[in-house]
């Protein structure tokens, strides 16, 4: 006996006379519908057609998300529009599920955040800046030695220069006549402190000449006194003078290295400008000489400050020197004098006046007592 064959269950939906489902039987189509779709597939993957015998053409009704209660948590509730669901009325419907999978979620809008600075690029950029200002300072250097450019020159700073110069080269040798003069007074007291401890050591061993080995031992013990004392003026001396040419001068000197590589930079540029005002005047080499302008313009305010840089260390320095040099040219000339003229109360004064304090040999060691 042939059976009935089972109607679907999307094709009965019951539809009022203004295109509106019924409120009754919404419950039932929605659990039948959700019975027939295969498990994992929701009604946000389907779509409704209806087939008319007199029109070829789909109905689709779109499926949003189920809000009510529903036994599947993952199931929905078609809601058709009134012209759609007039049309599934005294019509057959088939349900159509697609085979392909979801459809991608379309991106919003892409906002492109400010790039990112490169610090490889930023080194290539300084290394290429280094290069190029080298480049122009060298063009320099070797044009000013063949004769062929011009240098910027102030007279005065330049003499100035030159004679500080020309000082420190004098300086550095009254420094190394100084450092040998101490060398060989030191080697003298050594001498002559060994040679009164030969004469005492005679003075017991002698008595026919124990007067005679007396007097000479406690002449060299005095010189060798004396020559302590005056070895410490001229140490003091030495420190004093090596710390004004090592130091004061040396620190001025480099000063005046950097306001001579500012004044190498500030002819190079001005030749860059002075060169491309010299051409023509066009759109391609406006913008070269209002970039060569600008360079130039730094760089002469960079001359201008090292320039007065050096004149203001020039200034101090000049009144450092003297109040240094004229105090170490008195000590140096009174304790000479006191030595060689054998005033040893002179001596002692000369060093008590410039607070100078003589080491004692052994001093700095502890006696046996006090370690005790």
């Amino acid at each position: 006996m042939a059976q009935e064959s089972p109607k679907n269950s999307a094709a009965e939906i019951p539809v009022t006379s203004n295109g509106q489902l019924e409120d009754s039987l919404e419950h039932s189509f929605n659990r039948d519908l959700n019975r027939s779709l295969p498990v994992g597939l929701g009604l946000s993957e389907t779509k409704i057609t209806s087939h008319g015998f007199d029109n070829t053409k789909e109905g689709v009704v779109e499926a949003g998300p189920f809000t009510g209660s529903s036994a599947s948590p993952k199931s929905s509730v078609i809601s058709p529009s009134s012209a759609a669901a007039s049309r599934l009325a005294g019509q057959g419907c088939d349900l159509i599920i697609p085979t392909g999978s979801r459809a991608q979620q379309k991106s919003g809008p892409v906002v492109l955040a400010d790039e990112v600075k490169n610090p490889a690029m930023e080194k290539l950029e300084l290394v290429r800046k280094w290069s190029l200002n080298t480049y122009k300072c060298t063009r320099q250097i070797i044009s000013e030695k063949l004769g062929r450019g011009s240098r910027t020159v102030d007279l005065e700073l330049e003499a100035q220069i030159d004679i500080l110069r020309d000082n420190k080269k004098k300086y550095e040798n009254i420094l190394r006549l100084a450092q040998t003069l101490s060398t060989q007074l030191f080697q003298m007291v050594h001498t002559q402190r060994q040679l009164g401890d030969a004469f005492a050591d005679l003075s017991l061993k002698s008595l026919e000449l124990h007067e005679e080995f007396g007097y000479n031992a406690d002449t060299q013990k005095l010189l060798a006194k004396n020559g302590e004392t005056l070895l410490g003026a001229i140490n003091f001396f030495i420190a004093s003078v090596n710390t004004l040419v090592n130091k004061t001068i040396e620190d001025t000197l480099l000063t005046v290295k950097q306001y001579e590589s500012a004044r190498i930079e500030y002819d190079a540029y001005r030749t860059d400008l002075e060169e491309l005002n010299l051409g023509p005047r066009d759109a391609n080499t406006l913008p070269k000489i209002e970039q060569s302008q600008q360079l130039f313009q730094i760089h002469k305010e960079k001359y201008d400050k090292m320039r007065n840089d050096v004149s203001i260390k020039l200034k101090f320095l000049e009144e450092n020197k003297v109040k240094v040099l004229h105090n170490q040219l008195v000590l140096f000339h009174n304790a000479i004098a006191a030595y060689f003229a054998g005033n040893q109360k002179q001596l002692e004064q000369t060093l008590k006046q410039f607070h100078i304090k003589l080491k004692t040999p052994g001093a700095d060691a502890p006696s046996w007592l006090e370690e005790q």
